[in-house]
């Protein structure tokens, strides 16, 4: 593998459910060594503002970006939205419907957790948030507060995953929805760990196919989910069907030490990054 330029095109921040203000994700980016960041919180833009002003200061370029949840054959998916338009009305509508049904499904664990004799689980996680966005991992953070379990992976085995007590299942944005919002705003969409969904081989085809024909460009070869082998057919799958490949820690704190900045493997050899993409910023097309 051949090593790769310092981007880092896969982050969270305080906006959603990262634990590092957009300011203090963007000095550790710095610290790490990076070139370029895009801040990609969940269903939400809110984060971009502060972090452009801390980019500057540092000298680093940000990249404006957002994570889209999506319902895709009764399953859950994420797509990135990398250098979005922060101000376009289709985007911004869109994410808005969608933190509404992040507030509902959050009502709704909070109220199976209650009948699982877990009593205040909603107010928890309202602490924890310290952005618009509430997410599974706000109600984690509850939950291992209250001695319920050890660890944020012990919490989503037992609580948060179908068949547990806190599990409510999100209906989402369509793939092709999220796919016309990211390009009304000027952005490239890009299918996010592609290998956590855990797809077939024939699904995961599928899903390339379907994500290429409605607008996608992009395919999350190189993430701090994936181990070598995943990211060597993730490589197949974005030649194969001509998406650019992208790399991204999925950053969410030091909480998370398997997922840090600044510390992302090398593309396969025959990937075409996304910055060598027409729509990419010019200063930072290297």
């Amino acid at each position: 593998m051949r090593a790769m330029c310092c981007y880092d095109l896969h982050s969270h921040s305080t906006a959603s459910d990262g634990t590092l203000s957009p300011t203090a994700l963007l000095e550790k980016a710095g610290a790490a060594g990076l070139d370029v960041l895009a801040l990609t919180d969940h269903d939400t833009l809110e984060g971009i503002a502060e972090a452009r002003q801390a980019a500057a200061e540092l000298e680093l370029e940000l990249i404006p970006g957002v994570e889209i949840s999506v319902t895709w054959k009764a399953m859950t998916l994420h797509v990135l939205g990398l250098n979005v338009d922060t101000d376009n009305q289709a985007l911004l509508a869109g994410l808005q419907e969608l933190r509404v049904t992040r507030d509902q499904r959050a009502r709704q664990m909070g109220h199976k957790l209650a009948k699982a004799g877990i009593p205040d689980a909603l107010e928890g996680a309202c602490r924890h948030a310290r952005g618009k966005v509430l997410s599974r991992t706000h109600f984690a953070h509850f939950l291992i507060e209250t001695g319920r379990a050890a660890s944020m992976r012990g919490v989503f085995r037992n609580f948060l995953v179908k068949g547990k007590p806190g599990y409510v299942r999100g209906e989402w944005a369509s793939l092709e929805q999220a796919l016309g919002w990211i390009c009304d705003a000027g952005g490239l969409p890009v299918i996010a760990h592609p290998a956590r969904y855990c797809l077939t081989r024939s699904k995961l085809r599928m899903l390339a196919g379907e994500f290429r024909e409605s607008g996608g460009v992009g395919l999350e070869v190189v993430s701090g989910s994936h181990n070598k082998d995943e990211t060597l057919h993730m490589a197949a799958v974005s030649r194969e069907h001509d998406l650019f490949a992208s790399c991204g820690s999925d950053y969410h704190g030091p909480e998370k030490p398997w997922a840090e900045l600044g510390k992302l493997r090398g593309f396969p050899e025959g990937c075409t990054p996304i910055w060598h993409a027409d729509a990419w910023p010019v200063a930072t097309a290297t």
